[in-house]
């Protein structure tokens, strides 16, 4: 099935990135649908963007402002992939819902450890991951 999706991530682990590739390559996106926040081509129309975040606390300037210009017309659905708490996914919930796009009420958490030889992605992540993707396409608005 192919769908106009992006995956776009702020994060300097490893893991996310990764994570962001395995996605790339099971929905076979184009060649720029992963990239960073902000990203070097703007979004159009997207069907659905998967923003996977590495969050303490407040966004940083650059995310926050990315998701505040996140309008309908640039993405018709978002969905969170958060390494951080629920407080701070709820954050980006609202900005993301003033910005006037759909946001999925699941919001997937993954943790990423600190040191980088212990960020490998586990089975039963992966399987997870790819899982709450496809429940999120099956929902999309």
């Amino acid at each position: 099935m192919a769908i106009k999706m992006r995956v776009l991530h702020a994060s300097k682990k490893k893991k996310i990135l990764d994570m962001a590739k395995m996605i790339h390559a099971k929905y076979e996106l184009a060649i720029n649908a992963v990239d960073t926040i902000p990203p070097a081509y703007s979004c159009n129309n997207e069907r659905l963007v998967v923003l996977m975040l590495s969050l303490k606390g407040d966004p940083e300037d650059q995310v926050r402002l990315f998701c505040r210009e996140l309008t309908k017309a640039r993405a018709q659905n978002v969905a969170l992939v958060i390494d951080g708490n629920e407080a701070a996914a709820n954050k980006m919930k609202a900005i993301l819902q003033e910005a006037g796009t759909n946001v999925a009420d699941e919001v997937h958490y993954v943790k990423c450890a600190f040191l980088p030889f212990l960020d490998k992605i586990t089975p039963d992540e992966q399987e997870a991951l790819l899982a709450f993707v496809q429940r999120t396409i099956d929902n999309l608005q």
